[in-house]
């Protein structure tokens, strides 16, 4: 019986992980396009991506979460209803969670890809463009590569937090690790031993994903001088 509760539980890690890196993909889309807004020349793109990273990163996550779950269907069905238009409205756990935490990271994304564009040498950018370089060009071989190795430290703790904030979705009925393993220590009555394995299994996702970035990041130093040394 005790074996077979473990299993569910590690089963469920699947679950977490599919959950984990959509969010991440999404948080990553969010901020790269609100960095690039923040440091656009449009003043109404500028003061639209602060009023959204200022909002979102004001909200405890598991509101925003909520919200997104049970208030927006019921919101947009209200509207469907009073627009006489016969359909209805739901989210399922992992599709609210997972754009919920891509809309909440993508906030802290956008604030760690703005610094690292702000970090590459102007001096690049004009020197691509006496060469005759399009806008994209510049950006995708120029910008990309250096945001990319400058961007790493904070995209290593973004996706820690991202990864651990996982667990929040559980409250709406997710069927990933912390659910099975809530679950299992209701039916078993012994919630240290099944939460202790809900926290290995996340102890263990943080440290291989942090063994990975490091060696990820140790690859984008190779090779970069750094001034003073």
């Amino acid at each position: 019986m005790q074996a077979g509760y473990v299993v569910s539980v590690l089963a469920a890690g699947w679950i977490t992980l599919a959950l984990a890196f959509l969010s991440l993909v999404l948080a990553v889309l969010i901020g790269i396009a609100a960095a690039l807004a923040k440091l656009s020349p449009s003043r109404a793109l500028r003061w639209s991506a602060a009023l959204y990273t200022s909002l979102v990163r004001g909200i405890p996550d598991l509101v925003m979460m909520l919200l997104v779950f049970y208030s927006l269907p019921a919101l947009l069905n209200e509207a469907l209803l009073a627009l006489d238009i016969d359909a209805y409205v739901e989210f399922s756990p992992f599709v609210a969670g997972a754009a919920t935490l891509g809309i909440i990271f993508g906030a802290y994304m956008a604030e760690t890809f703005r610094g690292a564009l702000m970090n590459i040498p102007k001096g690049q950018i004009e020197a691509a463009r006496a060469y005759g370089l399009g806008r994209f060009r510049i950006f995708w071989r120029i910008e990309v590569p250096q945001m990319t190795r400058l961007a790493l430290p904070g995209f290593t703790n973004n996706w820690l937090v991202l990864a651990k904030a996982t667990a929040l979705v559980s409250l709406l009925g997710l069927q990933d690790v912390m659910f099975r393993a809530r679950g299992a220590a209701e039916a078993t009555g012994q919630p240290f031993t099944y939460y202790l394995l809900a926290g290995a299994f996340y102890l263990a996702l943080t440290a291989l994903s942090l063994w990975v970035l490091t060696r990820i990041a140790r690859r984008f130093e190779a090779g970069v001088k750094v001034l003073g040394r």
